[in-house]
């Protein structure tokens, strides 16, 4: 049976929507990878980690944000203080 024009436009704007939602969980599980690798390279190296808690403090500026970052700066806080006891 032939498909109306209204039902293929219905199934390229379905097919649209999971593309984005694809799209949009890449994305996601880039910025996981990525965070957790500096992460990762911060706590080890004192200089990466004066530039994340630094950076975090300057653009995480919603409440909610700096609420859940409290542990992780002070872990580089105290990753950043190594450089200074050697």
């Amino acid at each position: 049976m032939a498909r109306t024009i209204d039902q293929q436009i219905a199934s390229t704007q379905a097919k649209l929507a999971r593309l984005k939602t694809r799209q949009k969980a890449s994305e996601t599980r880039r910025k996981i990878i990525v965070g957790a690798i500096v992460t990762s390279a911060a706590l080890k190296d004192p200089k990466i980690a004066r530039w994340m808690a630094s950076t975090l403090r300057k653009n995480a500026t919603r409440e909610v944000d700096q609420k859940e970052l409290v542990g992780l700066l002070e872990d580089l806080d105290q990753a950043a203080a190594k450089a200074d006891q050697t």
